[in-house]
């Protein structure tokens, strides 16, 4: 019998094999991504930055234990250590991503929907889901991460950093596909169906923000 987070996974079909095997990522990995779509991405994966944390932050203090609620601390911490330094670098090197820069570009459709997810999620009290939007972030970029993670031009940080920082995420997706998973044996048919709602958006989510960062703009050519 398939876990919980694995029948979400396999309720979001050929969506979530578009996702991982996405042009974007392969683009990513032998460098050849232009660097104005890596702007363009980088900047609204930004923005919900904010919106994450307090929803990896929300799920903690919603957790069973303090045994449960160690690992996502210590996410917590990559996300806004590590992490959050990559983008601030990344803002340094590429052109024109000054604060002010990056001030001019509007949100994302995408974005929008990103952040309102994850907020909505935190704001619902439910760990079972937030854990299902949390997963879908994390083991959809581990997913993706592990399969170009071999062809991986190092030249250029701003591209093959992004993928270390996900390949470096197994013990991340295996404690909240845990946490999932203890949490669906726990929901009654409503709650499961709750979080399968969630999971999928944010899996279509996934999918717009990669095409989306191809849709440069006249300010970005």
């Amino acid at each position: 019998m398939a876990s919980f987070s694995e029948e979400l996974r396999q309720a979001a079909g050929d969506q979530w094999n578009r996702v991982i095997h996405h042009r974007w990522t392969k683009e990513l990995a032998n460098g050849t991504l232009d660097l104005r779509v890596m702007r363009r991405y980088l900047i609204q994966d930004h923005r919900f930055l904010d919106a994450f944390v307090v929803l990896l932050s929300s799920m903690i203090a919603h957790a069973q234990t303090l045994e449960d609620r160690i690992p996502g601390c210590q996410f917590l911490a990559l996300i806004t250590g590590k992490e959050n330094t990559y983008f601030e670098r990344c803002f340094e090197k590429l052109p024109r991503c000054t604060v002010t820069d990056r001030a001019k570009v509007p949100d994302a459709a995408c974005t929008k929907g990103f952040d309102q997810l994850m907020r909505d999620a935190a704001m619902s009290g439910n760990v079972g889901e937030m854990l299902s939007v949390l997963i879908v972030c994390e083991w959809s970029y581990l997913s993706w991460a592990k399969i170009v993670d071999g062809e991986a031009k190092r030249e250029n940080f701003v591209l093959f950093e992004w993928i270390d920082l996900h390949t470096s995420l197994e013990d991340v997706v295996a404690y909240l596909r845990k946490l999932l998973d203890n949490e669906g044996e726990r929901l009654d048919a409503a709650g499961r169906e709750r979080c399968q709602k969630r999971f999928l958006q944010a899996v279509q989510l996934e999918e717009d923000f990669f095409e989306n960062a191809f849709a440069l703009e006249d300010e970005d050519v």
